[in-house]
């Protein structure tokens, strides 16, 4: 019996259960710092902004703490997103990755940090490399909201929201005092190795924290012991935060972010895809990625009738995104420079009113983003450079004006929290060669409803639907040039903004033994952003494209697993997803939707023994996905025939030696499976033994 058959078998079984990994593998962390005894019962803000805890909170939503991060070592943030219910984890080359939220990837998905935005004027609504330029190391938890979140978070909130909080320790006591954090890991399949050195001093009132991660990745083993070359990379960053608390009811904190990827291989431009003799480039390098993130916040707990938290964040993200590619078989050398400079200002107020549990959060967001691009063309025989026009349209800029507010009711067992946000662009694209000046202005009213139902202590019933907006940004607007997948990218102005209309129903449940939590959801998506085929061939080869409102898409799905406690010491969980979509073209069939995920999850228990060992055998498994769009089928990064189905045997083994020193044992993809996730651009890791050792101080 086939693995495929099997998964198949076991869907209706697993699917009666429900619990996020965060619940199944490792007890959250909360902003103190502390682990939280409950899993349920960890506090969290993303989906609502305010306090509440994973059992109140309407929205399905996971949380991924330090813990887990410190056991996986990761080679980016992303690689967690593995196991979670929702989710799904796409790779198209080492060092980049990408979570599927329902369905949904990119710029569908509205990714923060320390709730400023990631997502920028260039963020591909396809795979796209962005979220690799934020540390894992430097993470303290990730918070994934499943579902269009659009009163509270706005554009690009369609398939959810992923927030990452970075560390931010807490110390005590009146006078000054410090602490450390050595950390190293090694993989096998790599032979990389990770360190990070961390650092904070000061006392209750003061706090000045930071450190510095290195990362060395070499070329990739994938099953069966073959080695893709080049896939190695490095990777450098450093952080930097200062909290100052004035009084008990207020506090400022600075923060400073750096990471860089001075070379990364694009592994599926250089490498024959499915259907390609030659790969598609002699070149493809990222030379160099970067992200730089400046950020203040100040938060002041206020006695009065108009708030009882204020909280403001200024920001500044610079993200560079240079390359230097050469078509296969062709001279020409190219060096791209092109840079998105996003400032934003954020102002929040959270409101109680009447009865105990009602409050109002109600807010204003602005962001400015401008975008610089160039490029230099070299011709490799005769020396000879001239200057071209760059990908996106040099000094393009998108600017947008928000404002929101939801209202949380609180009647004993029931609680309705519902929504609206007014939101308006200004996008301009300076004239070229190629197109006219574009100025658009589109702005939207958006809003969602959430309702809980508490049907007995710790039994809740939830129901969601929100209607979600994107407008089209620079990338999608603008691009010039070689895109993957062997196209060319040419540009169109003329494009209206996205939306979604959200529906969920769930349950979650908390007991002395169980943790679950279930959910089915429908997506119906309009005035779809993608990928048009001309019909036309560069000389290089190369099938030309142009973004487009080409479709209508139908997304739905269903997300579970279980966590099952007998004893203090062992437990047992299980994951599952579901998800399946269609679309409707305006010139043609209903066909399947891109990149849709297939059956996946995760099986496994967690042992703790004495002396602090702790036991982790988990399988990971999805099954096979046949169901391909036409884009699908030209994509040489997918196999025509469909991605195979595959399960993974792995263990996690740890000692809590001492209050200062833990140390683990890594043994991933013990069958050595060769296999791809779908819609990945290079084969999975192979068998990896993998070491990591924490030194506090």
């Amino acid at each position: 019996m086939g693995f495929t058959r099997v998964g198949r078998l076991l869907a209706p079984l697993l699917l009666l259960f429900a619990a996020p990994v965060s619940l199944a593998s490792s007890q959250a962390s909360g902003e103190d710092g502390e682990e939280l005894e409950r899993p349920m019962e960890s506090v969290i803000v993303t989906a609502t902004r305010k306090e509440e805890t994973l059992l109140e909170v309407a929205e399905a939503v996971a949380v991924i703490g330090s813990d887990d991060i410190k056991r996986l070592a990761p080679e980016m943030l992303a690689e967690m997103m593995r196991g979670v219910p929702g989710a799904f984890f796409q790779q198209t080359t080492p060092g980049q990755g990408i979570p599927i939220i329902r369905g949904l990837k990119g710029s569908q998905v509205l990714h923060l940090v320390d709730g400023m935005r990631l997502n920028n004027a260039f963020f591909r609504n396809a795979p796209n490399q962005y979220l690799g330029l934020v540390d894992a190391y430097a993470t303290g938890r990730v918070e994934v909201v499943r579902g269009s979140a659009p009163s509270l978070y706005g554009a690009d909130a369609m398939g959810g929201v992923v927030q990452i909080l970075s560390r931010e320790p807490q110390l005590s006591g009146d006078s000054w005092r410090g602490q450390g954090r050595l950390y190293g890991s090694y993989n096998s399949v790599d032979s990389s190795l990770v360190a990070r050195a961390e650092g904070a001093a000061g006392h209750e009132d003061t706090t000045i924290s930071g450190g510095v991660t290195w990362q060395d990745h070499g070329n990739r083993s994938t099953g069966g012991g073959n080695t893709v070359r080049p896939s190695g990379y490095d990777v450098r960053a450093a952080d930097l935060k200062w909290r100052q608390a004035f009084g008990e009811r207020a506090e400022l904190m600075l923060s400073v972010q750096f990471l860089e990827q001075p070379k990364s291989p694009r592994v599926d431009e250089l490498v024959p895809g499915f259907g390609q003799e030659q790969p598609s480039s002699e070149q493809y390098w990222f030379e160099p990625n970067r992200r730089e993130f400046l950020h203040a916040r100040y938060r002041l707990d206020g006695n009065t009738r108009w708030f009882s938290r204020f909280e403001a964040h200024l920001a500044r993200q610079v993200i560079t995104d240079d390359r230097r590619t050469q078509d296969f078989g062709e001279p020409v050398i190219t060096d791209e420079a092109a840079d998105s400079t996003l400032d934003g200002l954020t102002v929040q107020f959270n409101t109680p009113w009447g009865d105990v549990g009602n409050e109002l959060v109600w807010g204003f967001e602005y962001y400015t983003d401008e975008v610089r691009s160039s490029r230099q063309r070299t011709d490799g025989t005769t020396g000879e450079s001239r200057a071209a026009r760059g990908r996106f349209p040099d000094g393009s800029s998108m600017d947008s004006l928000a404002a929101y507010a939801s209202n949380r009711w609180q009647w004993n067992r029931l609680s309705l929290d519902a929504g609206l946000r007014y939101s308006t662009f200004d996008i301009r694209l300076p004239a070229s060669a190629e197109v006219n000046a574009v100025k658009l202005a589109p702005s939207d009213l958006t809003g969602d409803v959430h309702l809980g139902f508490e049907l007995s202590p710790g039994l809740r019933l939830m129901a969601n639907v929100g209607r979600g907006f994107r407008p089209p940004n620079i990338f999608d607007l603008g691009t010039l040039g070689s895109r993957p997948g062997n196209r060319f990218n040419v540009p169109n102005p003329n494009l209206e903004p996205e939306t979604v209309w959200s529906y969920d129903a769930g349950l979650k449940w908390s007991s002395v033994r169980w943790e679950l939590e279930a959910f089915a959801w429908y997506a119906d998506y309009r005035d779809k952003i993608s990928s048009r085929f001309t019909g036309e061939v560069t000389p290089e080869g190369r099938l030309v494209v142009r973004s487009d409102n080409l479709n209508e898409a139908t997304l739905y799905g269903l997300e579970s697993g279980v966590r099952y406690i007998p004893n203090e010491s062992f437990e047992v969980y299980a994951v599952l997803n579901y998800t399946r979509g269609e679309e409707r073209g305006v010139e043609g069939p209903t066909v399947p939707a891109d990149r849709v995920p297939p059956l996946n999850g995760r099986l496994g228990l967690i042992w703790e023994f004495i002396n602090g060992w702790r036991f982790e055998p988990y399988l990971d498994f999805a099954s096979s996905q046949d169901r391909l769009s036409p884009r699908d089928l030209r994509d040489p990064r997918i196999d025509p025939r469909g991605t195979a189905g595959f399960g993974t045997l792995n263990a996690l083994l740890s000692w809590q030696a001492s209050d200062a020193i833990s140390t683990g044992l890594r043994l991933q993809n013990l069958g050595d499976k060769r296999y791809r996730e779908h819609g990945s651009g290079i084969d999975a890791a192979g068998r990896n033994l993998g070491l990591w050792l924490e030194i506090g101080f």
